[in-house]
Parts: C-alpha cells; structure tokens; sequence
C-alpha cells in the first residue's frame, strides 16, 4: 500500500488545515496509521497515530489542536490542525505505525508563517 499525503500549504499563525492521506489499497489491514512531520533540520516525528478502530494519540506539541481520524471505507487518513504556530512549520507525512512502510510518500509542506 502507498500512502500520499496532501493538503498543506502556506497559512498563518492561528489558520487551521486539513490534510488527507490516500491510500494507493485497503488500510483495513493496517492496525495503526499515523501522521509524521519533519521539520527543517530535525529529524522526523509522530505526532498523532490512529488505530483500526479509531482510538487516537497526540503529542504533546499539537494535543488539543490536532484532530486525526481515519475513514476505512475510504481509505483514507485525515490531521485537523487548528491554532497552527509557526513550529508546526514541516513537511507531513502519514505511514503505518509503528513500522512504517518504505519508501515514504513525498509528504505535504504546511508552512505557518505571518
């Protein structure tokens, strides 16, 4: 299965995005999915993981901001972000969790700047 994120984009300070993940087949099959970010000249994070039947996790950075879910009929996994700060500045990725899949999608770019 691929995964490919989209959504990002340039926003300020206090905006909110939705980003979405397609999935190239079915991610029934796949316990747990998550949203990751990389933000410049840091190493890749996770910051929100989903399971098959929807129990979430965050953060502490984007807890209560960030909002994942995931539609299996769609195969589709979603990241409210809302209150966006400019260290949320990354590109985003979402992948399996806890053993991603390789190789990563492109990821999505979510600038936060004024």
């Amino acid at each position: 299965v691929q995964l490919q994120a989209y959504g990002g984009g340039l926003v300020q300070p206090g905006g909110s995005l939705r980003l979405s993940c397609a999935a190239s087949g079915s991610i029934l099959s796949i316990n747990a999915l998550g949203w990751y970010r990389q933000a410049p000249g840091k190493q890749r994070e996770l910051v929100a993981p989903v399971g098959s039947g929807g129990i979430a996790n965050y953060a502490n950075s984007v807890k209560d901001r960030f909002t994942i879910s995931r539609d299996n009929a769609k195969n589709t996994v979603y990241l409210q972000m809302n209150s966006l700060k400019p260290d949320d500045t990354a590109v985003y990725y979402c992948n399996a969790v806890p053993r991603p899949f390789h190789p990563w999608g492109l990821g999505t770019l979510v600038t936060v700047s004024s």
